[in-house]
């Protein structure tokens, strides 16, 4: 009952993430440069939310 609360906010999270398709090309390189894209995605996703 609860587990499918939180899964529904992980995988509505992973979606958004892949609606920028960058960041799958990065995933191979370097891990500190994926994890700045991702930051970089993150702060992108929220901003858009936020002045709607």
């Amino acid at each position: 009952q609860r587990l499918g609360r939180h899964r529904w906010v992980v995988e509505r999270t992973v979606s958004w993430l892949a609606g920028c398709r960058r960041l799958h090309r990065r995933y191979e390189r370097k891990p500190e440069h994926f994890l700045a894209f991702v930051g970089i995605a993150a702060a992108l996703i929220c901003h858009r939310r936020l002045t709607k």
